[in-house]
């Protein structure tokens, strides 16, 4: 039985300016992120960074949310090539690559996402979930034009170098990492900062003058409608971990009458 490539839903609303709300996902579990699969969010970021997974935990979670409308986002753990080709192996189709610092290594990200000769991907997926283990006949031919490659800029000199990452070919959008900006400014766990805010205000905009997508993490709603009014387009507005403690705390508070205990802050 041949099947279609999968149509990358994501990719082309960002392209045409859409925005995108989305939910972080750091449990590393298929049950969880197959709850919040149901819960109306655009697209969910599964988390190998800062999130306990590897490529099997990836590959569950990727299952759990498939038969929905939530489109599946998964941030490596770093830009190593080899692990890029068995993530995409395993059907994802939207990559999120943190601490990309210059145009090179968003160039060397775009390869390592493209078969060759116009990158270095390793030719396999003919018996892997991405091509339906070969039931996509065509899907060498036409898996370019469905994956979204997005890179997270987040230290000082990300943002000197925002310009030409910007516009490598084959970058869809750029993430500003809000945590890493403002330690890599010298304001450690204060992303609020009048120097950080600025920052992050000049690059979204820029980003979008561009013509590329902007995407920002804002579990504070007040920080994130004011930085989709600066023109971020794919931002995430909540992160499991943190609505799980907050409601283990409130409801623990509402029975004993106790102060629940102040929500925790984001820090990606």
């Amino acid at each position: 039985m041949k099947h279609p490539i999968p149509h990358n839903a994501f990719k082309a609303a960002i392209k045409a300016g859409q925005t995108q709300l989305g939910l972080w996902l750091s449990c590393a579990n298929p049950y969880t992120a197959e709850i919040a699969a149901t819960s109306g969010y655009d697209w969910l970021l599964i988390d190998g960074e800062h999130g306990p997974n590897d490529v099997p935990t990836l590959l569950a979670q990727l299952q759990a949310v498939a038969p929905y409308d939530s489109h599946p986002i998964v941030r490596p753990v770093n830009k190593d090539p080899a692990l890029i080709k068995q993530i995409l192996d395993i059907g994802a189709q939207t990559l999120l690559v943190p601490m990309v610092d210059t145009a090179q290594e968003a160039r060397d990200l775009v390869s390592a996402m493209r078969y060759p000769p116009r990158g270095i991907r390793g030719v396999g997926a003919s018996v892997a979930r991405a091509a339906r283990w070969g039931r996509i006949e065509d899907y060498a031919d036409t898996v370019e034009e469905q994956l979204c490659l997005l890179v997270q800029v987040e230290t000082v000199r990300g943002l000197q170098n925002l310009d030409e990452i910007t516009k490598v070919d084959g970058v869809d959008g750029v993430f500003i990492g809000p945590a890493d900006l403002s330690a890599s400014m010298g304001h450690m766990g204060d992303a609020g900062h009048p120097e950080v805010k600025a920052a992050i205000e000049n690059a979204i905009r820029h980003i979008r003058s561009l013509g590329k997508a902007a995407g920002f993490l804002a579990p504070d709603p007040a920080v994130a409608k004011h930085y989709l009014n600066c023109g971020a387009n794919f931002v995430a507005i909540a992160v499991d971990t943190m609505l799980f403690t907050q409601a283990m705390s409130d409801a623990l508070a509402r029975v004993t009458g106790k102060e629940a205990s102040s929500e925790a802050k984001a820090s990606y």
